[in-house]
């Protein structure tokens, strides 16, 4: 029996693989260029703007070619709409879109944004070109890229194994000892078959004299490139990340990952869309796209104020129903009607960086200062709005929501669902290829062995604002934080400024990266928008967690109490974790004297909540750590020492002691207090991983108490 390979047979694969290379530069390509221009303008404010060589750190004209290599790739799709017809180009921009990929992971500086540009703006243009003749494989190349893009992730953590070449993804143990497959090799394979597909595909088309057939000859409307940018920002920023989920909801992460990839795949099979087919097919056509956006907007409202496993699977159900409108984008191109797809993927870029930096500022509203100089008119109104962000990021969700819905509300006339007919073998294979990729993911995601530390008579614990990831000049190395805190010895150490799944951080969830890295558990406290905040790791068993928020002026933040216990917590001490608020210059705003009665509001909640715990102080060990962004000797400070907390770090000298290490000053800002538990020591680990150095501490255990 002979096997006849067709064009159709291959085109799938195809699509699967470009869709994921553009998701994986899609995803670090915002996290690239937030890092450039923040690196850009640390170097400003310490003024070396025309330095280099430390990491992050880029001369001034690096990144303004950086920036024009950006505005070129995202053009490309323009391409298509002078030589569309020319059927070549589809397998040319596929070859560029391999070599891109391929040259992301191999280049000399793999944290530069312009080849994951080159790499987005090639996808666009294989995109339009993909709408123009392949119509049908458009919701492929996006659910099955994502799909992917989580099972690697899951691999990797929530960290892409696919953006570092020594990242390994496989290991095999045996006799002779262990085989390490890294991602450079695969992302090598993956490129030469997507290339070998392409080449292929052309040459069985020339071969069968096929040409695009009318059905698939599509075209993107204006109303779809709206829709096609905001879908896009969903996934990317929250609905398809299962991290960003179980923050968000407070679900555990590793239950999710499954259920996520189900969500995301599950709209494959044709049976499914033929139920949502009947389903709307009972509204009238001018209600079906307005019921659609209601439903998800409820289910991520639910998702977002409520928490657990019901919150969680609301946002479960929303991603099954984002995932459904992919089919709603695009729609087939009449004989002789014209298409503008590429210009309007020109749109979808504008809707998916607004969107995105709308996001930017839900977090970053704390930060914005007023402008200078000519644009000096401006600052009643631009900063004011900027920081109008704190609290919005749900609002930014659902402005997303409904610009994404807008295809499906403007068409009436077809539901481009498929109506089920002759698909029982498409649906079982479509279902088999569903569950494998979930089971895949599962495996995966699972968590590694803790070894606990118990019975000791003292242990290190450690307080470390890991700066979202960046060190000064925000460049991004979670691995050099890693061996800072197994450097230190730390068994217990509470991170500051911990983010569980920001865009502009690549979507890791840090803390939990951190803690599968080394071998410990964690807790993690969301004080902003569920991504961003507090978190405790400890390979010292934790017997106990809780947090609460804590009033301010500026960035939201919070207090996280952890027990932890190496005797079964007879005898467990209690950590509490903060940051307080900043002391920046924001113009008319915020006074600094504002903001110092700020962190006083704080220190006096935290005071409060001890007490709430703990009525009689003299019967619990407690450490306090964390930022508190003051200097020793100032009111803030001494208020501790009069509460009855001891500071390990007295007396040593300033640059022994010193936390926040920048190139133009040094300071100390993160502090470890102890009451009834003794210190036997105390450092501050040599790192610039961070922003800020590790404060260490070991700490006795078994000391009696009064």
């Amino acid at each position: 029996m002979r096997i006849r390979v067709r064009p159709q047979h291959l085109t799938v694969l195809e699509a699967t693989l470009a869709g994921l290379f553009f998701i994986q530069a899609l995803r670090f390509l915002v996290g690239a260029v937030y890092s450039r221009v923040a690196g850009i303008a640390a170097a400003a404010a310490a003024d070396l703007t025309n330095a280099g060589g430390l990491p992050g750190l880029v001369p001034a004209a690096t990144f303004n070619s950086e920036l024009t290599i950006l505005a070129l790739a995202l053009l490309l799709p323009l391409v298509a709409l002078l030589l569309g017809r020319w059927r070549p180009l589809f397998t040319l921009a596929a070859l560029a879109l391999a070599g891109a990929r391929f040259a992301m992971i191999a280049a000399a500086d793999p944290t530069s944004p312009a080849l994951a540009a080159l790499t987005v703006g090639v996808g666009l243009l294989y995109l339009a070109l993909l709408i123009r003749h392949r119509l049908r494989l458009l919701p492929y190349f996006f659910i099955l890229g994502l799909c992917l893009d989580q099972l690697l992730r899951a691999t990797g953590n929530t960290l892409d194994p696919s953006w570092s070449a020594g990242s390994a993804v496989l290991a095999f143990g045996g006799s002779e000892g262990v085989f390490v497959v890294t991602y450079y090799s695969l992302q090598a394979a993956l490129s030469v078959l997507l290339a070998l597909l392409a080449v292929l595909t052309l040459a069985l088309r020339r071969r069968e004299n096929a040409d695009t057939p009318p059905d698939e000859r599509g075209m993107l409307p204006f109303w779809g490139a709206i829709g096609l940018g905001a879908l896009l920002f969903l996934q990317v920023s929250l609905l398809a990340l299962p991290n960003a989920i179980a923050g968000r909801a407070g679900v555990d992460y590793t239950t999710f990952v499954p259920l996520v990839l189900l969500a995301t795949a599950l709209p494959l099979v044709p049976w499914v869309r033929a139920q949502g087919r009947s389903l709307v097919a009972l509204f009238d056509s001018a209600l079906r796209g307005w019921i659609w956006l209601l439903l998800i907007a409820l289910l991520v409202v639910f998702g977002a104020r409520f928490s657990g496993v019901v919150a969680g699977a609301a946002f479960v159900l929303a991603q099954f129903a984002v995932s459904m409108m992919w089919w709603w984008l695009a729609r087939p191109q009449a004989e002789k009607e014209r298409g503008f797809t590429g210009l309007w993927l020109l749109f979808s870029v504008a809707v998916f960086a607004l969107l995105a930096l709308c996001d930017f500022f839900t977090y970053e509203y704390a930060y914005v200062q007023d402008l200078s100089g000519d644009l000096a008119f401006l600052n009643p109104y631009i900063p004011p709005l900027l920081r109008g962000f704190r609290g919005m990021g749900l609002g930014v969700v659902l402005l997303a929501i409904f610009m994404a819905a807008i295809p499906m509300t403007q068409t009436r006339r077809r539901i481009p669902w498929a109506e089920g007919r002759r698909t029982t073998t498409q649906s079982l294979l479509a279902v088999v290829l569903v569950a494998a990729l979930a089971l895949g993911a599962a495996l995966a995601a699972r968590p590694p062995v803790i070894q606990g530390v118990r019975g000791v008579d003292s242990f290190r614990a450690g307080s470390y604002n890991i700066h979202s990831g960046f060190n000064e000049f925000f460049h991004f190395d979670l691995e050099a934080i890693a061996e800072t805190i197994q450097q230190s010895g730390a068994n217990v150490v509470l991170l500051q400024e911990a983010e569980a799944g920001r865009m502009t951080s690549f979507g890791v969830d840090q803390p939990l990266w951190l803690a599968r890295r080394l071998g410990m558990d964690r807790r993690f406290l969301p004080t902003n928008e569920g991504l961003h905040g507090l978190a405790t790791l400890s390979n010292v068993p934790i017997v106990y967690h809780q947090g609460t928020p804590l009033p301010g002026i500026g960035q939201q933040t919070g207090l996280q109490h952890v027990q932890v216990s190496t005797d079964g917590g007879v005898s467990a001490i209690a950590f509490y974790n903060t940051w307080l608020g900043l002391l920046l210059d924001l113009g008319s705003e915020q006074s600094l004297q504002q903001q110092e009665q700020d962190q006083q509001t704080q220190l006096t909640s935290i005071f409060s909540r001890i007490a709430t715990d703990y009525p009689d102080l003299n019967l619990v060990r407690i450490v306090v750590g964390g930022t508190f962004n003051n200097v020793p000797g100032s009111p803030l400070i001494e208020q501790m020492r009069v509460s009855g907390f001891t500071d390990p770090f007295a007396g040593l000298p300033g640059e022994l002691s010193a936390t926040l290490w920048r190139t133009n000053g040094r300071a100390r800002f993160d502090y470890l207090w102890a009451r009834n538990v003794l210190p036997l020591g105390a450092l501050v680990m040599e790192s610039n991983a961070s922003d800020h150095r590790m404060a260490v501490v070991e700490i006795l255990v078994n000391r009696q108490l009064q």
